[in-house]
């Protein structure tokens, strides 16, 4: 006898019972409105899957970043400017370009995503509502956006992205000096990473288009110029102290992506990977799918030995049944990441040595994740301190037998965690000594990596095990932002042999809806 077909409905039925929660339906979409608006990056009008009205950014509100400029521009004196500057396309060969990386000081102030641009705060006056919203951003260019995509252009990112006065860059340096010359102090940071560590890198094609723009060959120098001698100061340690404290939209932009790179992890539990690199692809893959932008970080993908390399991203070799895979990766959503490290055994099952070694590491990670509230009025520094006591104190119960504090940071050389925003090592200029404070958000990572010498115990050597989680401080709670990533070994092993039934539908249309 044959089997009568199953309806749409059955099969939507069936697959709601098959998972913990509900499936969305696939849509169909066809017909597509097109928009008379043309703008570099996604906007509600064009992407109502991505943004909501009022949001310039996934989850991120037009409001909000005006709030954001009005929190720095009281920290500015009167009669001065701030000036930031977006980054570039980067090239890796003639006409090869790497993704484009915004300046995420940049983005966290204005939500603008294209290069080449300008932000100019202006604050003539004690007076907030006398201050101007200045930018200075790419022309619109018929033959240019044929090729490289659509510009928002300076009528756009007056009406779309609020600025009070703009102006095309091809005008950058008259506009820019005249803003200077008619205050007293100027605000602006020189790039100090890795990409930019010269001033002359700084725009250094921005300025060498047909026009000679009077000498001038980069920001700085127009900046050198026009200030003369007044005064130029700091602005980085301002941004900042405004990033390191997440509003309610950044926190949930930052649970949702660590919701969907956590349940990416367990559904790579779930499977058998004879190599590093396609565990790597299979977990992009589902951040991507599950409705991230993209993954925050070049992941870490390392079986055996390869755990002891704390930044290994060369992925490319086999899996052995016998070892264990430490992985360090996680998606990006709306420029927010997470940062999420977990470590399973390739074959489903932990021996005797791997279980012991793992539970001393998860021990260290649940007491120090305690501390994080901060009524506790301990600093991430204070927090790492504490790590390597707990930890001393688990090696030993595990057979480390004799070792002291001091031993500990061969076995555990890095920090046990770092501020997470749009950066994964967000705010680096905050101190690991502050107290940390409510909304803050910090990973939690401890680590051991036994090395093959005779002084460690013979069952652990060349075993790197690393569990990291992203938490949020409250007053006097926590919030685990990536909890969908189980860690326990009972579930991690129930995963590895039974599957998990938290997969996310390839197809979603609103990640944050979801």
């Amino acid at each position: 006898m044959k089997n009568s077909p199953i309806s749409s409905k059955q099969l939507l039925t069936m697959l709601q019972m098959q998972h913990c929660r509900p499936v969305l339906p696939i849509r169909h979409l066809s017909n597509r409105r097109r928009q008379p608006m043309e703008a570099g990056q996604a906007l509600h009008e064009t992407r109502p899957h991505l943004l909501k009205p009022g949001e310039l950014t996934p989850g991120i509100t037009a409001l909000e970043y005006h709030e954001r400029r009005m929190k720095l521009a009281k920290d500015l004196s009167p009669k001065s400017c701030a000036i930031i500057t977006s980054n570039q396309v980067k090239y890796a060969s003639g006409a090869v370009f790497y993704p484009f990386q915004q300046s995420t000081n940049f983005f966290y102030l204005t939500g603008w995503n294209e290069p080449d641009s300008v932000m100019v705060l202006e604050k003539p006056t004690n007076n907030l509502n006398d201050v101007v919203f200045h930018m200075i951003v790419p022309p619109k260019d018929s033959f240019t956006e044929q090729w490289e995509g659509f510009r928002t252009g300076v009528n756009g990112v007056k009406e779309i992205f609020n600025a009070d006065e703009a102006a095309e860059s091809t005008i950058l340096p008259a506009y820019l000096a005249k803003i200077i010359n008619r205050n007293d102090n100027l605000y602006f940071d020189l790039p100090k990473d890795k990409t930019n560590v010269s001033s002359s890198a700084l725009f250094s094609t921005f300025f060498t288009t047909q026009n000679n723009f009077n000498g001038h060959q980069t920001i700085h120098d127009v900046i050198k110029q026009a200030s003369g001698h007044k005064r130029i100061l700091g602005l980085h340690k301002s941004v900042a102290e405004l990033r390191k404290i997440k509003s309610s939209a950044e926190l949930r932009l930052m649970r949702r992506a660590g919701q969907i790179s956590g349940r990416a992890f367990n559904q790579a539990f779930a499977r058998k990977f004879r190599n590093e690199r396609t565990l790597q692809a299979f977990l992009e893959y589902k951040f991507i799918s599950g409705g991230c932008d993209k993954s925050a970080y070049l992941p870490v993908v390392a079986t055996g030995s390869n755990a002891l390399c704390i930044h290994y991203t060369r992925n490319d070799d086999v899996v052995y049944d016998d070892e264990m895979i430490l992985v360090d990766a996680a998606g990006s959503l709306g420029g927010y990441c997470s940062d999420i490290s977990r470590t399973w055994p390739a074959n489903g099952e932990f021996s005797q040595a791997q279980r012991d070694l793992y539970e001393a590491v998860l021990n260290v990670q649940r007491s120090c994740i305690e501390l994080c509230k901060a009524s506790n009025g301990y600093s991430i520094h204070d927090i790492h301190e504490k790590s390597i006591d707990y930890m001393k104190m688990e090696l030993r119960n595990v057979g480390f037998s004799g070792i002291q504090k001091w031993d500990v940071s061969k076995l555990y050389p890095h920090y046990i965690g770092h501020h997470l925003g749009l950066d994964v090592h967000d705010v680096p200029s905050i101190s690991r000594n502050a107290p940390l404070g409510e909304g803050e958000v910090i990973t939690i990572e401890p680590g051991v990596y036994v090395p093959d010498e005779h002084n460690y115990p013979p069952h652990f050597r060349n075993i790197g095990i690393r569990i990291e989680d992203d938490i949020a401080i409250g007053a006097d709670t926590y919030t685990n932002l990536t909890v969908e990533a189980v860690k326990e070994i009972a579930d991690l092993e129930n995963i590895m042999q039974n599957g998990v039934s938290t997969e996310i539908p390839a197809d979603v249309i609103s990640p944050l809806d979801y």
